[in-house]
Protein backbone atom coordinates (compact mmCIF):
# COMPACT_ATOMS: atom_id res chain seq x y z
CA UNK A 1 0.00 0.00 0.00
CA UNK A 2 1.16 3.23 -0.70
CA UNK A 3 0.65 5.24 2.24
CA UNK A 4 2.62 5.19 5.71
CA UNK A 5 -0.70 3.95 8.36
CA UNK A 6 -4.03 4.57 8.24
CA UNK A 7 -4.42 7.24 11.02
CA UNK A 8 -7.69 7.77 12.77
CA UNK A 9 -7.09 10.32 15.25
CA UNK A 10 -6.25 13.63 14.50
CA UNK A 11 -5.01 16.31 16.65
CA UNK A 12 -4.23 20.08 15.57
CA UNK A 13 -5.00 19.02 11.95
CA UNK A 14 -6.41 21.27 9.42
CA UNK A 15 -8.39 21.62 5.89
CA UNK A 16 -6.23 24.30 3.92
CA UNK A 17 -6.95 26.01 0.55
CA UNK A 18 -4.28 27.78 -1.07
CA UNK A 19 -5.18 30.35 -4.44
CA UNK A 20 -3.33 31.74 -6.81
CA UNK A 21 -3.72 35.45 -7.32
CA UNK A 22 -6.96 36.17 -9.86
CA UNK A 23 -7.42 32.67 -9.84
CA UNK A 24 -5.22 32.19 -13.14
CA UNK A 25 -4.81 28.74 -14.30
CA UNK A 26 -1.10 27.87 -13.57
CA UNK A 27 -1.21 24.48 -12.80
CA UNK A 28 -2.28 23.52 -16.04
CA UNK A 29 1.38 22.27 -17.60
CA UNK A 30 3.16 19.01 -15.64
CA UNK A 31 5.95 20.68 -14.64
CA UNK A 32 4.36 23.40 -12.84
CA UNK A 33 2.21 20.54 -11.70
CA UNK A 34 5.74 19.39 -10.27
CA UNK A 35 6.90 22.35 -8.93
CA UNK A 36 4.10 21.57 -6.09
CA UNK A 37 4.32 17.75 -5.61
CA UNK A 38 8.52 17.84 -5.07
CA UNK A 39 7.47 20.88 -2.31
CA UNK A 40 5.30 18.81 -0.94
CA UNK A 41 7.63 15.89 -0.67
CA UNK A 42 10.04 18.07 0.41
CA UNK A 43 7.71 19.57 3.51
CA UNK A 44 6.71 16.22 4.59
CA UNK A 45 10.30 14.88 4.83
CA UNK A 46 12.47 17.83 6.02
CA UNK A 47 9.94 20.05 7.83
CA UNK A 48 7.05 17.35 9.41
CA UNK A 49 3.99 18.11 7.34
CA UNK A 50 1.94 15.14 7.58
CA UNK A 51 -1.01 15.20 4.58
CA UNK A 52 -3.99 13.47 5.10
CA UNK A 53 -5.30 14.70 1.51
CA UNK A 54 -4.58 17.42 -0.98
CA UNK A 55 -6.29 17.77 -4.42
CA UNK A 56 -3.96 20.46 -6.38
CA UNK A 57 -6.21 22.08 -9.14
CA UNK A 58 -5.41 24.17 -12.22
CA UNK A 59 -5.35 27.65 -9.33
CA UNK A 60 -5.63 26.58 -6.10
CA UNK A 61 -4.97 23.59 -3.76
CA UNK A 62 -6.54 21.54 -1.14
CA UNK A 63 -4.80 20.23 1.98
CA UNK A 64 -6.12 18.05 4.70
CA UNK A 65 -3.12 18.34 7.12
CA UNK A 66 -1.00 18.66 10.26
CA UNK A 67 2.86 19.62 11.61
CA UNK A 68 4.27 17.58 13.61
CA UNK A 69 5.66 20.44 16.18
CA UNK A 70 9.21 20.40 14.49
CA UNK A 71 7.68 23.42 12.64
CA UNK A 72 4.27 25.36 13.01
CA UNK A 73 1.79 24.58 10.03
CA UNK A 74 1.75 28.80 9.19
CA UNK A 75 5.58 28.30 8.66
CA UNK A 76 5.71 25.49 6.66
CA UNK A 77 2.87 27.01 4.71
CA UNK A 78 4.48 30.63 4.64
CA UNK A 79 7.86 28.64 3.26
CA UNK A 80 5.49 26.52 0.63
CA UNK A 81 4.50 29.58 -1.09
CA UNK A 82 7.50 31.46 -0.81
CA UNK A 83 9.67 29.14 -2.37
CA UNK A 84 6.63 27.70 -4.88
CA UNK A 85 6.19 31.47 -5.92
CA UNK A 86 9.92 31.28 -7.10
CA UNK A 87 10.17 27.89 -8.34
CA UNK A 88 6.67 28.16 -10.45
CA UNK A 89 7.88 31.65 -12.04
CA UNK A 90 11.18 30.18 -12.94
CA UNK A 91 9.75 27.59 -14.56
CA UNK A 92 7.39 29.82 -16.46
CA UNK A 93 10.46 31.56 -17.88
CA UNK A 94 12.68 28.46 -18.75
CA UNK A 95 9.56 26.54 -20.31
CA UNK A 96 7.25 26.84 -23.43
CA UNK A 97 4.61 28.42 -21.96
CA UNK A 98 1.83 29.81 -24.45
CA UNK A 99 0.83 32.35 -21.55
CA UNK A 100 4.09 33.40 -20.28
CA UNK A 101 4.05 36.91 -21.11
CA UNK A 102 0.85 37.65 -20.16
CA UNK A 103 1.10 35.49 -16.59
CA UNK A 104 4.21 37.02 -16.03
CA UNK A 105 2.91 40.46 -16.24
CA UNK A 106 -0.85 39.55 -14.19
CA UNK A 107 1.93 38.22 -11.12
CA UNK A 108 4.22 41.72 -11.44
CA UNK A 109 1.40 43.83 -11.36
CA UNK A 110 -0.21 42.36 -8.79
CA UNK A 111 2.66 43.26 -6.02
CA UNK A 112 3.12 46.93 -7.48
CA UNK A 113 0.59 47.93 -4.52
CA UNK A 114 2.67 46.24 -1.85
CA UNK A 115 4.84 47.94 0.92
CA UNK A 116 7.79 45.46 0.27
CA UNK A 117 9.58 44.89 -2.89
CA UNK A 118 8.45 41.85 -4.79
CA UNK A 119 9.20 41.42 -8.21
CA UNK A 120 6.13 38.89 -8.77
CA UNK A 121 3.15 37.32 -6.26
CA UNK A 122 1.86 34.36 -7.16
CA UNK A 123 -0.42 33.44 -4.15
CA UNK A 124 -2.89 35.26 -3.19
CA UNK A 125 -2.13 36.63 0.44
CA UNK A 126 -2.51 33.84 3.62
CA UNK A 127 -4.27 30.91 3.49
CA UNK A 128 -7.61 29.17 4.06
CA UNK A 129 -7.08 27.24 7.19
CA UNK A 130 -10.22 25.27 9.15
CA UNK A 131 -9.17 23.73 12.67
CA UNK A 132 -10.79 19.63 11.96
CA UNK A 133 -13.46 18.89 14.80
CA UNK A 134 -15.13 16.07 14.22
CA UNK A 135 -14.78 12.76 12.65
CA UNK A 136 -18.04 13.77 10.68
CA UNK A 137 -16.35 16.50 9.27
CA UNK A 138 -13.02 14.86 8.21
CA UNK A 139 -15.10 12.60 6.24
CA UNK A 140 -16.99 15.41 4.62
CA UNK A 141 -13.93 17.48 3.75
CA UNK A 142 -11.72 14.80 2.51
CA UNK A 143 -14.97 14.00 -0.08
CA UNK A 144 -15.05 17.49 -0.79
CA UNK A 145 -11.29 17.55 -1.87
CA UNK A 146 -11.24 14.16 -3.66
CA UNK A 147 -14.87 15.36 -5.65
CA UNK A 148 -13.07 18.80 -6.80
CA UNK A 149 -11.93 17.54 -10.46
CA UNK A 150 -15.02 15.52 -10.73
CA UNK A 151 -17.24 18.46 -10.17
CA UNK A 152 -14.81 20.21 -12.77
CA UNK A 153 -15.59 17.69 -15.15
CA UNK A 154 -11.49 16.76 -15.27
CA UNK A 155 -12.33 13.39 -14.49
CA UNK A 156 -15.64 11.35 -13.71
CA UNK A 157 -14.30 9.19 -10.73
CA UNK A 158 -11.65 10.72 -7.66
CA UNK A 159 -9.45 8.21 -7.75
CA UNK A 160 -9.01 9.36 -12.05
CA UNK A 161 -7.14 12.42 -11.13
CA UNK A 162 -3.69 11.64 -10.52
CA UNK A 163 -2.69 15.28 -8.37
CA UNK A 164 -5.20 14.30 -5.80
CA UNK A 165 -5.18 12.08 -2.48
CA UNK A 166 -8.10 10.18 -4.05
CA UNK A 167 -5.62 7.71 -5.89
CA UNK A 168 -4.06 6.70 -1.92
CA UNK A 169 -7.10 6.00 -0.87
CA UNK A 170 -8.26 4.05 -3.48
CA UNK A 171 -4.50 2.54 -3.24
CA UNK A 172 -3.28 3.19 -6.71
CA UNK A 173 -0.05 4.50 -7.99
CA UNK A 174 0.16 7.90 -6.78
CA UNK A 175 2.39 11.60 -6.47
CA UNK A 176 3.00 11.65 -3.06
CA UNK A 177 2.39 9.28 0.16
CA UNK A 178 -0.32 10.69 2.40
CA UNK A 179 -1.61 8.95 5.87
CA UNK A 180 -5.12 7.91 4.76
CA UNK A 181 -7.65 8.21 7.54
CA UNK A 182 -9.64 5.43 7.85
CA UNK A 183 -13.17 6.56 7.28
CA UNK A 184 -15.29 3.27 8.09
Amino acid sequence: MSTSYKATEIDSAYFITITIVGWVDVFTRLSQKMVIIDSFKYCQTQKGLTIFAYCLMSNHLHLFCRADGKYLLSEIMRDLKKFTSKKIIETMQSEPESRKEWMLDYFKKSCEHLAREQNYKVWQDGYHAEEVFSNKWIKEKINYVHQNPVKQKIVSEPEHYYFSSARNYADLECAIDVEVVFMG
